[in-house]
C-alpha cells in the first residue's frame, strides 16, 4: 500500500481514508479473486467475530457456505462447540437446512419458528419425506392452533441434491416459485433453495476442509484449562483455533500461546487482539499464525470511553500487518467496519481477513429470537462480550463473591438493539453487499487478488468534509 502524500502525524480511522483509482486491466468485477492466503481455507475475507449474540451454528453454516469463516465463542462449552462443529461440517454445500415441522404441529409454532430463517418459510415433512411448504402467508387469518397439515402448500419445485444451481435456478423462474425442495434418491428431506440461494451457489465457493465439510473456527480464553479446552476443541475438527481476550499483549496471552503451539495444531492458530507492531512481534513468536488487530472500534465496545486505550484501526491495521508480513505472518482487521469500503480498506492496509461483529447482529442468522418493537419494526438484542451480561454468563460457574466482583467492572453494552435491514435481512445479503464493494475497489486498483489489492493501493487523507461529500443523498439538496 502507499500513502498518497505526507504520513499524517496522527492514526487514522477508516472514515479519515480513501482509495486514488489506478489503471486497470481487470476489466470484470467477477474476474477478482477474493481467497484469503492465511491458510484458513476461506474463500472470503471475512470472519464472523466470536460474539454470543452474533456467532452461532446457523451463522457458521449460511457464512461457511459462501466461503466465510465463523469463529464459535470462548463462553460455549467445549462439548458443545462439537456438537456445533459436527452440525457444520455435515451440512450441504449447495442447499440450505431448512425449519421442518410436522403435519401435525400448529400453526402458532409454525409462525415462532418461520422467521429463523432468511427465505420465510418451512418444510413439513413426514416420516423423513416432504410433503408440504408452510410459509408466514399461509397462516395469516388462519386460526393459530389449527394444524399445518391443512393449511401446507405442495412444492412447485422438487430436485434430486445432485441438481445443478443453474438448473434449480431456471426452474425455480420457469414455475415462479419461491423455493425448491431437494430430496435424496429415497426422498428424504436434503435442504431447500431458493432462487437468489441457486444465483449465489453459482458466484460463491464454499470454504471447505480436506473431506468437504463446511469450515468452522473456535476460540478459546487464556485464563483456566487453557491447553485441554484448546485439546478439547482440536480434536472436535475446528478448522482455526483463536485464542482470545480483549489486551492480547499480555503474559496470559503469550502463556497461552505457547501451551497451544506445544499440542502441535495442524490448523492456524489466531490471537490478539493488539494495536502495535510490538505486540505483533511478540505473538508470533509465542506461537500465533494470525494476529486480532483491534482494541475499541467495535461498535458494541466502551473500552476506549472507559479506559482511553486503544488505536484509530486503519492505523492500527496497517502497522501490525507490515510487522506481521516481516514474520510470515498475517492479521484480520477486527471490529470498526460499518460500511463495504471500510472491509476494502483493510483489506488495502495489509488485512488477510476482516472480522465482523454488530453489522451482522441484526440478522436471521444470529442466535436469538425476532422481536419487534411498537413500530413494527424486526430486531435482534446484541451485547459487547466484556458486557455485564456476556461476564455473568461467563462467571456462571464461580461463586456469587467473585462474579458480583466481577460485575463492577464490565465494559461494552449489556443489550443493544440491531434493526434487520428490510431489503438486506440475511447475512448472505449483507455479504453481497461486502462482496460487491470489495470487488469493485478491487478493480479500481486494478487488482485481480486480495495480495495485488494491497500492493497497489494508493491510499490518500481525507478531510471530514471529504468523507461527507462520499455519503449519497436520500432526498434532493
Amino acid at each position: 500500500m502507499q500513502l498518497l502524500g505526507e504520513t499524517p502525524a496522527h492514526d487514522l480511522t477508516y472514515d479519515d481514508v480513501f482509495m486514488v483509482p489506478r489503471h486497470s486491466t481487470v476489466t470484470s468485477r467477477y474476474d477478482v479473486d477474493l481467497t484469503t492466503s492465511d491458510g484458513t481455507g476461506a474463500t472470503l475475507p471475512i470472519v464472523v467475530a466470536n460474539m454470543t449474540a452474533i456467532a452461532g451454528k446457523r451463522m457458521a453454516e449460511t457464512v461457511a457456505r459462501r466461503g466465510g469463516l465463523v469463529v464459535v465463542p470462548q463462553d460455549i462449552p467445549a462439548a458443545v462447540v462439537a456438537e456445533v462443529v459436527a452440525s457444520v461440517k455435515s451440512r450441504h454445500l449447495v442447499f440450505d437446512t431448512p425449519i421442518t415441522l410436522r403435519p401435525d404441529q400448529t400453526v402458532a409454532e409454525a409462525l415462532a419458528l418461520i422467521p429463523k430463517r432468511a427465505h420465510g418459510a418451512a418444510v413439513v415433512v413426514d416420516d423423513g419425506r416432504p410433503v408440504g411448504v408452510v410459509a408466514e402467508r399461509d397462516c395469516r387469518e388462519v386460526d393459530r392452533f389449527a394444524q399445518v397439515g391443512a393449511v401446507m402448500r405442495e412444492p412447485a419445485v422438487v430436485v434430486g441434491d445432485d441438481a445443478d444451481a443453474r438448473e434449480v435456478f431456471d426452474r425455480l423462474d420457469a414455475a415462479r416459485a419461491g423455493l425448491a425442495v431437494a430430496v435424496d434418491v429415497s426422498g428424504g428431506l436434503v435442504g431447500v433453495l431458493t432462487r437468489t440461494g441457486a444465483l449465489r451457489a453459482t458466484l460463491y465457493t464454499p470454504a471447505t476442509d480436506a473431506h468437504g465439510g463446511l469450515r468452522v473456527a473456535a476460540a478459546v480464553g487464556v485464563n483456566g484449562r487453557v491447553a485441554e479446552t484448546a485439546r478439547e476443541l482440536l480434536d472436535a475438527g475446528v478448522d482455526c483455533l483463536v485464542v482470545d481476550t480483549a489486551h492480547g499483549h499480555q503474559d496470559r496471552m503469550l502463556e497461552a500461546l505457547r501451551a497451544v503451539r506445544a499440542l502441535d495444531p495442524q490448523v492456524p492458530v489466531a490471537a490478539g487482539n493488539v494495536v502495535s507492531a510490538e505486540g505483533t512481534r511478540d505473538l508470533v513468536e509465542a506461537g500465533a499464525d494470525i494476529i486480532k488487530v483491534g482494541v475499541g472500534p467495535g461498535a458494541m465496545c466502551t473500552t476506549r470511553m472507559m479506559t482511553g486505550v486503544g488505536r484509530p484501526q486503519f492505523s492500527a491495521v496497517r502497522e501490525c500487518a507490515d510487522a506481521a508480513r516481516g514474520l510470515g505472518a498475517h492479521v484480520w482487521a477486527d471490529g470498526g467496519v460499518r460500511h463495504p469500503r471500510d472491509v476494502a480498506l483493510a483489506l488495502a492496509a495489509g488485512a488477510s481477513s476482516v472480522m465482523v461483529g454488530s453489522w451482522f447482529a441484526g440478522t436471521h442468522e444470529s442466535p436469538g429470537d425476532l422481536e419487534h418493537d411498537a413500530d413494527g419494526r424486526a430486531y435482534k438484542v446484541s451485547f459487547g462480550m466484556a458486557s455485564a451480561r456476556a461476564v455473568a454468563s461467563r462467571t456462571a460457574g464461580e461463586s456469587a463473591y467473585d462474579r458480583a466482583r466481577k460485575g463492577l467492572y464490565e465494559e461494552g453494552i449489556s443489550s443493544s438493539r440491531m434493526y434487520l435491514d428490510p431489503a438486506r435481512p440475511g447475512v448472505e445479503d449483507l455479504i453481497d453487499q461486502i462482496c460487491s464493494g470489495l470487488r469493485s475497489a478491487c478493480t479500481y486498483a486494478g487488482a485481480s487478488t486480495l495480495e495485488e489489492l494491497h500492493e497497489r493501493a494508493l491510499v490518500g487523507v481525507q478531510s471530514a468534509a471529504g468523507f461527507h461529500e462520499g455519503r449519497p443523498l436520500s432526498t434532493s439538496w
